[in-house]
């Protein structure tokens, strides 16, 4: 059975596994409460929040304008690591930050820069997260299900935690 580790270990691993994931899905609800789902890239990461480029007129500006809870999902499946986070969206323009956070890669939906006047950021506010992280390799999975037909026990499934953030 996995060892529990301490509120602090847990949102530090959570912090960690979404950096280096560097993909989210981000979840929003429109206003009948269907649920969208869209890929994000991580512009980067202070303490708490998380930060996203956007286009400012983009559906889920608008979805976050009405109903700012959002979910993050993301995975490494080859690494088996998994991490879903809730959290309090806010969309805002603040070219400084824009600046700062800034990556070339951007430029393929922003030509003008940080400075395009289309360009948002969405910043979430982490509340919540579990994270699944799983021994990843093949020989391991191999391992586990022979352990599973021939001993008939459960492998070892890695370190899985809940976590609530404390809010500023």
């Amino acid at each position: 059975m996995p060892q529990a580790i301490s509120d602090d270990a847990a949102r530090i691993k959570v912090r960690e596994l979404v950096q280096k994931i560097g993909l989210v899905m981000l979840v929003t609800s429109d206003d009948d409460h269907s649920l969208h789902s869209r890929p994000m890239a991580v512009m980067g990461m202070e303490g708490d929040k998380v930060w996203f480029f956007t286009d400012v007129d983009s559906p889920k500006t608008l979805e976050i304008g009405r109903d700012h809870d959002v979910l993050l999902a993301c995975a490494n499946p080859g690494g088996q690591e998994f991490v879903s986070v809730q959290g309090r969206a806010r969309v805002l323009q603040d070219e400084a930050k824009q600046k700062k956070l800034w990556s070339e890669a951007a430029r393929l939906w922003f030509p003008k820069g940080p400075a395009s006047e289309n360009l948002a950021l969405i910043e979430v506010e982490m509340l919540g997260a579990e994270y699944w992280d799983s021994p990843g390799s093949k020989v391991l999975f191999a391992y586990g299900y022979v352990k599973a037909v021939v001993a008939g026990k459960t492998p070892e499934t890695g370190e899985n935690a809940k976590v609530k953030f404390e809010r500023l």
